[in-house]
């Protein structure tokens, strides 16, 4: 692994130093669109931090000119959001039509994210991911977008974590929209996976068409054998049940073959995986921790750091595997800081499949609501270090998505936990730039870290 002092730590012209958000948590504006599955979410008793709700979220879409603005004062050369499949169908797509002009008469690209988790409440009522005519629902979906935006957006991620929609909303029941069925989980990734096939083939041939996953960075306790069965285990199941299809045309046997007292994957039908496997011309990659897994006795079940503090797990067929909390520091989310993750997963990516370039699209820290927040420029720093170790070392990493830019409305933790570079004053909506705000806009203006 090639490292370099932080002060010779440069990276090349025109690689794109962007930030993320997410239409739920940001824009507010609930009763202007239909209703999504985290509006029904919100309003079942204890499943959201203090009841919160993304009604109101920051009010974006009321204070989104003034957003731009500070974007730019930032010097961001991209801007990563998602579009509110509720709101385009209740007629409001015009709001992203407005946003696209506004960021490139400010020089900053739009990155449009067409699906981060608010599915439609009446698609829902209707079966959800679990059924197949969801993902052709979004297929159409994508083409009504498109019309509007194709002819000046060029950078498009299909889905947000695939994963977490299937696993977290339908597997563990800790997203949206809170179901507990390990067998509608696995049909819900693959239609996802479906989904992103068939929106890639709608949109325009001028697009750069990726998908943003979040990969783990699965690391055995031990080096035994049954631990090393635990780390395949999960591998599969949150890795692979998508780079399968997506990377190389087919679903892995090994993951057929764990969850086959789950499911007989009778879903999927003949040419899925050959849709599934339209070209791609990035790979998303969002990282905040890695995972650390070993053997567990049977029906045990993961602990709670596996994503199941519920006591329904999200990992299907992999009862037989606990998760552990590695030592050291953690964010205020609780994750382990570990950056070799981020590496790790840029090359192995890089391997896999060499000649398809990588965008991270998501990496950040929550920590306490300090305007100076030298803690999460910390982290982030360590993870930039990583990815430039990675780039020095062949992966072909294009560009950095930090998140978040504003503090939102954070899923189930509702707004208790604070992922922003700008402080957000929930009472009076209030932007102030934190330390980590001035220390990231040097960074993208130069390519090199500021001086601490």
């Amino acid at each position: 692994m090639t490292s370099v002092p932080r002060e010779n730590v440069r990276f090349p012209d025109g690689f794109l130093w962007g930030a993320a958000t997410a239409a739920f948590q940001i824009e507010g504006g609930a009763a202007l669109r239909g209703p999504s599955i985290w509006d029904t979410f919100c309003r079942t008793p204890g499943k959201v931090h203090g009841g919160d709700t993304g009604d109101v979220a920051v009010d974006h879409l009321r204070l989104w000119r003034d957003d731009v603005r500070l974007m730019a004062e930032l010097g961001l050369g991209a801007y990563r959001f998602s579009v509110s499949w509720p709101r385009v169908l209740s007629g409001g797509i015009g709001f992203y039509d407005a946003l696209v002009d506004e960021l490139l008469s400010h020089g900053i690209q739009p990155c449009v994210t067409l699906y981060h988790w608010d599915l439609p409440q009446e698609l829902e009522n209707g079966g959800g991911w679990p059924e197949r005519e969801t993902a052709y629902a979004f297929g159409a979906y994508t083409e009504q977008v498109a019309k509007v935006l194709g002819d000046r957006v060029e950078l498009w991620t299909t889905l947000n974590e695939p994963w977490c929609s299937a696993f977290l909303g339908y597997a563990s029941g800790i997203h949206a929209p809170g179901r507990t069925s390990p067998a509608d989980s696995l049909r819900a990734a693959h239609h996802l996976n479906l989904a992103h096939g068939l929106a890639a083939a709608a949109l325009p041939a001028s697009a750069q068409v990726g998908i943003a996953l979040n990969p783990s960075a699965v690391r055995p306790l031990t080096g035994c054998e049954a631990d090393l069965d635990a780390q395949r285990r999960i591998d599969a199941l949150a890795n692979r049940i998508f780079t399968g299809p997506l990377l190389h045309g087919a679903y892995p046997q090994d993951l057929l073959a764990d969850t086959a007292a789950v499911t007989d994957w009778s879903f999927i039908r003949p040419g899925d995986e050959a849709l599934i496997h339209h070209p791609l011309d990035y790979l998303g990659v969002n990282y905040y921790t890695p995972a650390v897994v070993s053997a567990a006795p049977a029906g045990a079940g993961p602990r709670a750091d596996g994503h199941g503090a519920t006591g329904h797990s999200p990992w299907p067929g992999a009862d037989t595997v606990a998760f552990h909390q590695p030592p050291g520091e953690r964010t205020d989310m609780g994750w382990s800081i570990d950056p070799t993750g981020l590496y790790d997963l840029l090359m192995r990516f890089a391997h896999e499949a060499p000649d398809l370039p990588l965008l991270v699209t998501e990496n950040g820290a929550a920590y306490a609501p300090d305007l100076h927040d030298p803690a999460r420029i910390d982290y982030l720093e360590a993870h930039v270090a990583a990815l430039h170790r990675a780039l020095a070392d062949g992966a072909p990493v294009k560009g950095y998505f930090l998140w978040s830019l504003l503090d939102n409305f954070e899923w189930s933790y509702g707004y208790s936990k604070r992922f922003g570079i700008v402080h957000v004053d929930y009472e009076t909506q209030t932007r102030t730039p934190r330390s980590s705000a001035h220390w990231y806009a040097r960074l993208a203006r130069t390519g090199s870290f500021p001086p601490r």
